[in-house]
């Protein structure tokens, strides 16, 4: 998924085993009203019958959307090989939200998104939609090894190879990273291998941490704010995996009856994790799963970078499955159920496609970045509700628009 980076998304949730059943089919609309993508059905509706829109903040989300706009721009003119080439209707939307005064109003936001987008509600035969959060632990490290910080992190080794650009959709089963050997690109070492010392000598570890249970969890968001033992704070980012699929331990634990599912929960999975340290690290292997990091360089007062290589923004970006939704692309989600993130219970926000994740697959599967630290950490991990999606696709307007000052 390499573009700059992006983060793991799987979400604090991607943790836990619960899924929602599958949806019935939906009755086919007319055909004079949808377009086909595949087995998704788009429908457009106007944007006042849009529960919510009129009422969101728009500025925020088209803050969010310039930032996403800097990046495919820079995409769509290299064009490079292996990399995502963003759709061309998407590229002259965001060349008509440049042509946008700088101090434009929230009016003006949300006139540009209705000007040069179309509301589409989305219909398919997959499971229900469903929303779960993610965010950036803050923890402590260490830059050496000492009797506090034993457990490392490593950087990217150079004989891992990306094969599948993370941001394009790959066929299950498909080998996304392999080890350049003498007979060719063979799967890289698992977790198990790599914590009983695969990587051992080859002087890749970055930082060390106290607690192994924090850092398999670091690896599931993909991020992390660090606190070194020096008082000095910085960012360390994704910088590639190993290849292997993403395995919920949650499911697992249940599924060998370890833990009854009605008890599953972070706290409970960090407590079990956490009672038998040899215990905990063979279930953790279960996941065979597992990421190399980077130190990043820019302003730590930003967000974590996402798949599209622009810092995320708390409440506003969404983790995608690429296979139907292209990075960039602005998503209005409504979901009940929302109290610990919004008063009223009812979320009902236009958000930014900005990354992705493993474990988030399906035209309405999406994962709510929520910002850094424990505030958000118990926002993300308290997010798992039936979620509906509302796309916005580009329009014409956007090709008429080239050339002609944005509204």
């Amino acid at each position: 998924m390499n573009v700059t980076w992006r983060s793991c998304a799987a979400g604090v949730a991607a943790l836990l085993a619960v899924e929602f059943p599958v949806a019935a089919s939906a009755s086919t609309p007319k055909k004079s009203e949808p377009r086909m993508r595949g087995t998704i059905i788009y429908t457009p509706i106007p944007f006042d019958e849009v529960p919510g829109w009129a009422q969101d903040d728009h500025l925020a989300s088209f803050k969010t959307f310039l930032l996403s706009c800097e990046r495919l721009l820079v995409l769509a003119r290299e064009r490079t090989k292996g990399k995502m080439i963003p759709p061309a209707d998407l590229v002259r939307a965001c060349e008509a939200a440049g042509r946008l005064p700088v101090n434009v109003s929230r009016a003006g936001a949300k006139a540009f998104f209705e000007a040069h987008f179309t509301a589409n509600r989305i219909e398919h035969t997959g499971r229900e939609g469903l929303l779960t959060g993610y965010y950036e632990p803050v923890l402590h490290g260490s830059r050496t090894q000492d009797a506090t910080y034993q457990t490392p992190i490593y950087r990217r080794p150079p004989d891992l190879v990306t094969l599948v650009d993370e941001t394009r959709a790959a066929k299950p089963g498909t080998l996304t990273h392999g080890r350049k050997t003498e007979k060719g690109f063979e799967p890289f070492f698992t977790r198990a291998e790599i914590e009983q010392g695969a990587l051992k000598g080859r002087n890749l570890e970055l930082l060390y941490f106290a607690d192994p249970v924090e850092v398999f969890f670091m690896h599931i968001q993909g991020s992390a704010k660090v606190q070194l033992s020096d008082g000095s704070v910085i960012r360390i980012q994704y910088d590639g995996k190993n290849g292997h699929p993403y395995s919920s331990i949650g499911r697992y634990l249940i599924e060998t009856g370890m833990l009854a599912a009605d008890k599953v929960s972070l706290s409970s999975l960090r407590a079990w994790l956490r009672s038998d340290r040899e215990r905990g690290d063979k279930v953790m292997w279960q996941n065979a799963s597992f990421v190399f990091f980077k130190e990043q360089k820019q302003d730590a007062d930003k967000g974590p970078l996402g798949a599209l290589g622009v810092p995320l923004t708390s409440g506003r970006s969404i983790a995608v499955d690429p296979a139907h939704h292209p990075l960039g692309t602005p998503i209005f989600v409504m979901a009940q159920g929302m109290a610990h993130v919004e008063t009223s219970g009812t979320f009902a926000r236009l958000m930014i496609a900005q990354d992705v994740g493993s474990a988030i697959k399906g035209p309405e599967r999406g994962d709510l970045y929520f910002g850094s630290g424990d505030a958000a950490g118990k926002i993300a991990g308290s997010t798992r509700q039936r979620g509906t999606f509302i796309v916005l696709r580009p329009n014409a307007q956007a090709r008429a628009a080239a050339g002609k000052p944005a509204p």
